[in-house]
């Protein structure tokens, strides 16, 4: 049985609008929850136990890098006295062990709970619509906020499971401590689900829901880095401003400030609320924010020409952002790398990054190395958005027509690989421009993330190609390269893990000798996995879920 016709019979099942379904318009949450966990049964677990693990896995490397109060008293001094590592991390609020994993993972393990929930939320909601499948569901025994409800659900199983790995792993160094750092990662992830789901409402398209989110993350860490940078007590009202700020000023093992828990409570009630008011407004499938209808001729008499027309305004804020953030990081790397050179152990670590060349170029290749990460994550998406137009139905009329699937897919393909050209290019730029030195290097070392960047992004195409049904496993491979890479280092993970990475492959430029041999293996990889997708999607049927 399809997985629409197991909700629909679970469904009924459930007793619909009767006495013992309970309020009608929630009936069937319980059987659509069912059927969103089993279809994450995979790319859930994966991203919960890869976060949870790299945050607690923190507790020892922390421990080993600096075993005595001296050590970690003067990191924490040190770390917080840089406004540039403030930016990059948050200030230190504490030197106990348990108070420096916080600092060093805790924002960013926010903001990958936050990737997460936003993924989740808008998978369950919009992407049905886009579908078709929540129409037929709709037509059944399924409560008008049944399927949002079952979306923030599953979020929150996920949310609450790594809230509890952290809580678990890191117990030892203190319980409140612990979950104080547990419950600002989950409630975190809590708030972007709920920005998700009010940007399911506004827009028409999945792509454009989690555009949408995405963009609010984005600021939001942003606003967090610009307030860190000119407030080393964390009070700067910018960074109050931002969720992941929020997170920050619990100051887990270092206070513990609970209060602090009201503001993402409200936000997520706040957001929720605003959600369910806007989905009790519309039509199944409409939004807020309809798509403009354009002409079928003349620009976009070709497949390629649609597929731009799609994917522009994405890449033109991807682009930007890129370039706005290549410029405030580039900033950085004078000031922070004078600052690293000051602790041996910091120092080892950005070298892990970024070589063990001159630390101001170890430190420019750990962050075009991030740069690169993200850009992975843009690819990811973009070459998803076949299998987006599949199963909404929309590729089928269109290869009706005299246009190939070749054809069809090559138009998303060059803007999802050509795109991340852009994107890394714009960050390079931007570096420049703020660092001012050795542009070809700063270049250079930009676009040799892309090897690394297309591998992640040919691995969507082979699972879009010849596995259509777990094609959104395409964002766990490329969460758990990101996750190894950019966690890895600093908990001395083994070189055998961090080789699970592609970034992990490439040579650290500027700096350091080029080496060839990985750039042209990783490139040589992902033109074969590119090659199988395509042949996989030219011999099968057309998939609608």
């Amino acid at each position: 049985m399809s997985a629409t016709g197991t909700a629909h019979a679970a469904a009924h099942r459930s007793g619909g609008g009767g006495a013992s379904g309970g309020p009608r318009h929630l009936a069937g949450t319980g059987a659509l929850l069912r059927l969103a966990l089993r279809r994450d049964r995979v790319m859930l677990p994966v991203w919960v136990l890869v976060l949870g693990t790299l945050v607690v896995s923190g507790n020892g490397s922390i421990a080993a890098l600096y075993p005595t109060a001296a050590d970690r008293a003067v990191l924490a001094a040190s770390m917080t006295a840089n406004s540039s590592l403030r930016a990059l991390y948050a200030p230190v609020f504490g030197d106990s062990v348990g108070a420096l994993v916080a600092w060093r993972f805790g924002v960013f393990a926010a903001v990958l709970a936050a990737v997460m929930s936003l993924i989740v939320v808008v998978r369950h909601t919009r992407e049905e619509e886009e579908t078709g499948r929540q129409e037929m569901l709709s037509a059944a025994v399924v409560g008008r906020r049944a399927p949002l409800t079952a979306a923030l659900l599953t979020a929150l199983v996920a949310n609450t499971a790594l809230a509890l790995i952290i809580t678990a792993g890191l117990a030892g160094r203190g319980a409140g401590g612990a979950l104080a750092l547990g419950l600002a990662v989950g409630l975190t992830g809590m708030v972007f689900a709920t920005a998700a789901a009010v940007a399911a409402q506004l827009t028409e398209s999945a792509r454009l829901a989690k555009g949408l989110t995405a963009a609010v993350l984005g600021a939001a860490f942003t606003l967090r880095a610009a307030g860190d940078a000119g407030d080393a007590a964390g009070g700067s009202l910018l960074t109050w401003l931002s969720p992941v700020g929020w997170a920050e000023n619990l100051r887990a093992f270092a206070g513990d400030r609970w209060w602090v828990l009201l503001l993402p409570v409200a936000a997520v009630l706040l957001q929720g609320l605003a959600a369910y008011e806007l989905a009790s407004r519309r039509d199944v499938g409409m939004s807020f924010l309809p798509a403009r209808p354009g002409p079928a001729e003349g620009r976009l008499a070709t497949a390629g020409a649609l597929a731009w027309r799609l994917q522009r305004g994405g890449l033109a804020g991807w682009t930007a952002g890129f370039l706005v953030a290549g410029a405030v990081f580039g900033g950085m790397v004078e000031g922070a790398a004078d600052l690293v050179g000051q602790n041996a152990q910091a120092r080892e670590i950005f070298q892990r990054m970024g070589g063990a060349q001159a630390l101001s170029d170890a430190f420019l290749s750990a962050l075009l190395g991030l740069f690169g990460m993200v850009a992975s994550l843009y690819a990811v998406g973009s070459v998803l958005r076949l299998h987006g137009e599949e199963t909404s139905q929309r590729a089928e009329p269109l290869l009706a027509a005299p246009v190939g699937r070749l054809r069809w897919a090559a138009g998303h393909l060059v803007i999802a690989f050509a795109g991340s050209v852009l994107l890394l290019l714009a960050a390079g730029t931007g570096m420049y421009l703020s660092y001012g030195r050795d542009p070809g290097g700063v270049l250079a070392a930009a676009a040799v993330q892309l090897p690394a960047v297309w591998l992640l992004g040919a691995v969507a195409v082979l699972l879009h190609g010849a596995v259509p049904k777990a094609a959104v496993a395409a964002w766990a491979v490329a969460g758990l390269a990101v996750a190894v890479d950019w966690i890895g280092p600093a908990l001395d993970l083994p070189q055998a893990v961090l080789n699970l990475s592609p970034f992990g492959h490439l040579p650290k430029l500027p700096g350091a000798a080029m080496e060839w041999p990985p750039v042209l293996v990783l490139t040589a990889g992902a033109a074969l996995l590119v090659a199988a997708g395509l042949a996989g999607l030219r011999r099968r049927d057309l998939v609608t879920a």
